[in-house]
């Protein structure tokens, strides 16, 4: 089975993450989600996988992103966070894992060993 692993690799905790992976001996395949930004159905799928919100998969910190996508992370519906992810995908939180039917955000990078 493929594990995805939906990365930026100038995100500190998505390379730690990544690394405590590669010590269990997984190398999962790795998205470059601001190059390959996953679909609408998939992030809507992700958050089903996690069990959360989608506006809990939003970077909060993203001020200008979030301005630009005219959304508020705090009160945002699920079809408003999913678009908004999908048309500025700097907006997705990472690292976030999945491996089949489990998926896990890595925040902290430890969270992701939950889904291997």
């Amino acid at each position: 089975m493929t594990i995805d692993f939906y990365h930026n690799p100038r995100c500190v905790t998505s390379r730690k993450a990544l690394e405590l992976l590669r010590r269990k001996g997984i190398e999962p395949n790795i998205i470059e989600y601001l190059k390959t930004p996953p679909s609408r159905a998939r992030l809507k799928k992700i958050a089903e996988l996690i069990g959360i919100h989608p506006r809990d998969m939003l970077r909060k910190r993203e001020k200008a992103a979030l301005a630009k996508a005219g959304i508020d992370p705090r009160t945002a519906s699920a079809a408003d966070a999913i678009n908004a992810m999908a048309a500025v995908p700097v907006l997705i939180e990472r690292p976030i894992i999945v491996n089949g039917r489990k998926a896990r955000l890595g925040r902290p990078p430890e969270k992701v060993l939950e889904a291997v």
